[in-house]
């Protein structure tokens, strides 16, 4: 990363830290502290992952100058299929025994859904040549419509085995901001310090240059796609352990606010450039905004007006400093 970029970034961070810090001083003022009550933090602390992995999941294809219109979609059959292991493999109570390996059973499925499901999308973008957003589309739709046939649109329920990966506490923090971080983290350290995030922004911002340089650029692909399902799986995961069942339609406005954390935390909407940590400060101003509107028992169709107001305010600001006009 060149460092005219590196400092664009950092100043774009600067924007979204004194936008975050603003925020959390408003609300706090007009709750009457109550936005910094244990309780609300801790509600935070669960509500945040899921849109952060679909966020993260969202980000990597978009870095590669790319999209993954099928995430949320993919996450519901994977969740789905995860419940169908789990109610297959479960002991009946009567039985006793642990649902220790029913549950390891079931998240290894939707390990090896999310992995095909990647190799799928990044088969059909190299193969036939088809733009990542029609090919998405189309995987998002063929997904769907498998979990209609699997489910008929009725939700699968009664998965208390893995219950505490989505509702449990570790040391005070909830197990899915545990989870959210680590992938987080791993994610930062893939595209900062491996050759592999530099081949991913390279590519998002010249396919041919990257081609030329000697990477295997279909290679390439399937693993920003193989990987941006996995963490579309984990989000799976989490959510088929909080609501304690899977459905088809489950989390579908997780896929445009994915991309509008993406590009509010920097990501270029034409790749070459994003940040996990202008990520992080996207997710957290928006969550923040979230909670205190809640707290103050503002309609929720507000607060999604109040996010498109804040992604066009902090765009604008950083492209008027860069001078330039829309990416």
């Amino acid at each position: 990363m060149n460092e005219p970029r590196r400092r664009q970034g950092w100043t774009h961070n600067a924007t979204l830290g004194a936008a975050l810090a603003l925020t959390a001083i408003a609300m706090s003022a007009l709750t009457r502290g109550r936005f910094w009550s244990a309780v609300n933090l801790q509600a935070m602390g669960f509500q945040l992952p899921e849109l952060g992995l679909f966020s993260l999941a969202m980000m990597l294809p978009m870095l590669a100058g790319g999209i993954n219109l099928a995430i949320v979609a993919s996450a519901n059959l994977t969740g789905i299929l995860m419940a169908l292991a789990l109610t297959a493999l479960a002991p009946a109570p009567e039985q006793g025994g642990s649902a220790l390996g029913a549950a390891a059973a079931a998240i290894l499925a939707g390990a090896g859904a999310s992995l095909a499901i990647g190799l799928a999308i990044g088969a059909v973008i190299n193969q036939f040549n088809v733009s990542p957003i029609l090919a998405t589309l189309g995987m998002m739709t063929l997904l769907r419509g498998f979990g209609l046939v699997l489910t008929r649109g009725a939700a699968i329920g009664g998965l208390r085995a893995i219950e505490p990966i989505g509702n449990g506490i570790l040391a005070g923090v909830p197990i899915p901001l545990l989870l959210f971080g680590c992938a987080a983290g791993l994610v930062a350290t893939l595209l900062n310090r491996r050759p592999l995030g530099l081949a991913i922004a390279m590519f998002g911002s010249s396919p041919t240059v990257t081609a030329f340089s000697g990477v295997d650029t279909r290679r390439l692909i399937l693993k920003v796609y193989v990987a941006s399902s996995l963490l579309a799986g984990l989000a799976a995961l989490i959510m088929l352990a909080r609501f304690n069942s899977a459905k088809v339609d489950y989390g579908e406005s997780y896929l445009l606010l994915s991309i509008l954390a993406a590009v509010l935390g920097g990501t270029s909407a034409t790749g070459g450039f994003g940040r996990v940590s202008g990520l992080l400060l996207a997710l957290l101003l928006l969550q923040a905004i979230s909670s205190g509107f809640n707290l103050l028992g503002v309609n929720p169709f507000v607060t999604l007006a109040v996010w498109g107001a804040v992604i066009l305010a902090v765009t604008g600001i950083r492209n008027r400093r860069r001078g330039l006009g829309p990416e």
